[in-house]
């Protein structure tokens, strides 16, 4: 049985998915440079900071959310009001199933309709399924920055990607 995928704007009931599906991100050490997984607390200030330009949309199968994008602020500068950091989360047993596309794809018409022209993004160079994702979806590398950070005391450098919308 092949069953729906459905995008749409995240709700505060869905806060622990949120959270649990950015903990694994965490746990996992392929998305983030954070070590620590957060409580409810940290996801519910963050659900409520990512609220009308700033959005966040999940992906739902079957009443489960497995995965969430969102739209976050890249800068407090007024000049950059019209360039969004994204970032995406995928449960890790649905990762490489086309949920990343499928949230990318209805945050671009979000952004779009919040006066974002573009969209940026910060990936780990070694995080192959992110930077097809990304290159699939119009995504263009920019840069690296090298030694950008210390994840398990090792030096990590990070990826720069964007698009314009």
């Amino acid at each position: 049985m092949i069953t729906t995928l459905t995008i749409r704007q995240a709700i505060s009931e869905d806060t622990e998915s949120i959270l649990r599906i950015y903990n694994q991100g965490i746990e996992d050490r392929i998305a983030t440079l954070e070590t620590e997984t957060k409580d409810y607390s940290y996801m519910e200030t963050w659900f409520k900071d990512h609220q009308g330009r700033f959005s966040v949309m999940v992906a739902e199968r079957e009443g489960e959310v497995i995965g969430w994008a969102s739209l976050n602020p890249y800068s407090h500068r007024c000049a950059y009001n019209g360039v969004a950091d994204l970032s995406v989360y995928i449960d890790r047993s649905f990762r490489g199933q086309g949920v990343g596309s499928s949230l990318l794809e209805s945050l671009h018409k979000v952004a779009k309709e919040n006066s974002f022209y573009k969209i940026i993004l910060f990936t780990f160079p070694f995080n192959q399924g992110g930077q097809g994702l990304y290159q699939k979806m119009g995504y263009r590398q920019v840069g690296v920055f090298e030694k950008q950070g210390i994840m398990d005391g090792q030096f990590i450098d990070v990826m720069i990607m964007e698009k314009l919308i």
